[in-house]
């Protein structure tokens, strides 16, 4: 019979496994926990912003660190991953077959024969937006400030084959994301429900159902676990893992109310969530040191204080101290 949770039980296991409760110390090694599942960064510098609600002591150069590196990611999106998993979020949405990898396979040795181990803009490749399907080779790797074209270079070839570092995006994706299903897994990772349905059957001794879904079998114990105390306060950028849902389902278990989903999930750019005491409460927007916020429902004044200090530690790389909040 499968596992019955009900959704704060979701919810609890989602935000621990997404290191919301508590901070983790600084370091490379939490730098890679906090990008276990992708650091979206298709709004420049959201994935600064993710790091800063998981990892203590969060600079402006975060996500210049080392051991990350930004790729194109699932849906061709830009992302921030730890640099030893480019493959996990690249190579494993390679197809098996068929023209689309016969063009990524084609367009990565054109790349390499362009760049001759040095680095470009990609405008400069001459190869237009195609360029980015050679990320499915795993041997593309990108850095992009936000206001000019990203530069690209190649990097060695990936030392897994396509079916484990996709088995290994399954395990990935189900963690955080869990439980969920094959469908939700191609939808996010932008793949084929072909690959997607396979990837999740080489994990078959690995997975439990769990309501009309799959989870690890690994984090069972995790899910039954009573839910640790949440953060008082979390500012979650627009495209932040923790509500990058693809899925009608999953966007209304998150946020019950199909009015609020809509401010959430909007046609054009997404506001950021805020995450307040295990919920998202509102949206908010920044422009420099204003920060703006729509909340869904009237907060304590406990609440509310909590937001403004966690706003004020806000990394930012534009000078001043302190943030202005405004309400509405």
């Amino acid at each position: 019979m499968p596992l019955k949770v009900t959704r704060k039980q979701i919810l609890a296991f989602r935000q621990r496994a997404g290191e919301l409760n508590a901070r983790l110390p600084a370091g490379k090694r939490s730098l890679r926990r906090a990008a276990w599942a992708g650091l979206q960064d298709s709004m420049p510098r959201a994935a600064l912003l993710s790091i800063h609600a998981r990892v203590d002591g969060a600079t402006h150069v975060s996500w210049e660190d080392p051991s990350l590196v930004q790729v194109w990611g699932p849906r061709y999106q830009v992302y921030v991953v730890a640099a030893p998993d480019l493959a996990v979020f690249t190579y494993a949405r390679l197809p098996e077959t068929g023209k689309l990898r016969e063009r990524a396979e084609q367009l990565a040795g054109r790349l390499d024969a362009v760049l001759k181990g040095g680095r470009m803009r990609d405008r400069e490749v001459g190869m237009g937006n195609s360029l980015r399907y050679a990320t499915l080779t795993g041997r593309l790797a990108i850095r992009w400030e936000g206001a000019r074209a990203p530069h690209v270079w190649i990097v060695p070839p990936p030392k897994i084959t396509v079916q484990k570092a996709r088995a290994e995006l399954a395990r990935r994706y189900l963690h955080v994301y869990g439980p969920s299903t094959a469908t939700a897994f191609s939808k996010w990772a932008g793949i084929g429900i072909k690959e997607a349905t396979q990837a999740f059957a080489d994990l078959i001794g690995e997975l439990i159902p769990v309501n009309d879904a799959q989870l690890l079998a690994a984090d069972e114990e995790a899910m039954r676990e009573q839910p640790a105390p949440p953060a008082p306060a979390r500012f979650l950028p627009s495209g932040d893992s923790y509500w990058l849902h693809t899925t009608a389902h999953e966007r209304a278990l998150l946020v019950p109310n199909e009015k609020q989903r809509n401010e959430l999930w909007t046609p054009r750019v997404w506001p950021g969530a805020l995450l307040v005491d295990g919920e998202i409460v509102g949206t908010w927007r920044r422009a420099k040191r204003i920060l703006t916020i729509d909340t869904w429902k009237k907060l304590s004044a406990a609440a509310r204080d909590a937001v403004a200090a966690e706003a004020d530690t806000l990394p930012l790389p534009d000078p001043g101290e302190g943030m202005a909040v405004h309400w509405n």
